[in-house]
């Protein structure tokens, strides 16, 4: 396999039928016949040795060499458009960027308002979506540019995907400003017997880290203390401010919420409370855009805490 027969041309190939999962997509991206398409599929299978891709039901399916391959061809095909065209610098006060983000439902709670109300004062022509993206299909969205970032409970093994820490949290549990434990002393820590005795109410959004908690409670033996399983994190204050019901957050969205409601927070028996980190995960095609390199910057000034 010698590097200098290979035509670089080709290459713009297999990261867009990677990206389209269809040699006619792909085609179109480019500007390419299907014919002329399938024959640069042919000669990179022939440089390669290397199926490369596979007809699977949901189109063609990367095989394990190209799964390695395509998310660094596409970054430094990226990094390369960058210097050629020689990109003026970012001016976010003048940009009209359109910013794609994915955060879950407790996330666009945390992270949104801070995130908007930042970009109206220093971006004001920018635009800003959360989209609905479920945590196994990040990488995937990331690459086919479908978003710009993600923040959340994420570990991103992809090739081509990149992570930076923003925090560290905990699990707290959360009451109305009157209530007290039915025995023991009423310290800053519950005991594992207080926990015990209170009916709690958890928060179980589909398919993410938060089921944990539910986990947690299984290990202590508590999974019959739950009177209340919520689809969302939105209703829990309410229903801890209106009835006795202990619910168990995220430290971060409980001590927002107690700059605004008489609600008591209550820390977890240290050796059971589940411990998470947050992440800021984008892809490595973006590197080297001074718009993405900005926006990036924003949300650690914004929400980093791992090096504070």
């Amino acid at each position: 396999m010698n590097f200098r027969q290979l035509d670089l041309n080709l290459l713009r190939v297999l990261a867009a039928i990677h990206r389209t999962g269809s040699v006619t997509a792909a085609g179109k991206a480019l500007s390419l016949s299907q014919p002329a398409t399938s024959n640069a599929l042919a000669r990179l299978r022939d440089y390669f040795e290397d199926e490369l891709f596979v007809r699977s039901p949901a189109g063609l399916k990367p095989t394990r060499l190209c799964e390695k391959l395509a998310p660094e061809v596409q970054a430094q095909l990226q990094s390369l458009e960058t210097v050629v065209t020689g990109r003026e610098e970012f001016d976010p006060a003048r940009s009209a960027m359109r910013w794609r983000l994915s955060l879950s439902d407790l996330g666009e709670m945390m992270f949104l308002p801070p995130l908007a109300a930042a970009l109206r004062q220093q971006a004001p022509l920018a635009r800003l979506s959360n989209i609905s993206v479920a945590a196994d299909d990040v990488p995937a969205a990331l690459e086919a540019r479908d978003i710009d970032l993600a923040i959340g409970i994420l570990q991103p093994r992809h090739q081509g995907v990149r992570a930076d820490l923003l925090f560290s949290e905990h699990y707290v549990a959360m009451t109305s400003a009157g209530w007290l434990p039915a025995s023991g002393r009423a310290g800053r820590t519950l005991t594992p017997r207080q926990l015990a005795e209170a009916s709690l109410v958890v928060a179980a959004p589909t398919a993410t880290f938060h089921g944990s908690v539910e986990q947690m409670l299984v290990r202590m033996k508590l999974a019959d203390r739950i009177v209340l399983r919520a689809r969302h994190f939105g209703a829990l204050p309410e229903l801890a401010l209106n009835t006795d019901l202990l619910t168990i957050v995220p430290e971060m969205y409980a001590a927002n919420l107690r700059q605004r409601h008489e609600l008591r927070v209550w820390e977890l028996p240290r050796a059971a409370a589940p411990r998470y980190e947050v992440r800021l995960v984008w892809h490595a095609s973006t590197a080297q855009d001074p718009a993405h390199q900005w926006l990036r910057a924003l949300v650690h000034q914004l929400f980093g805490r791992a090096t504070r």
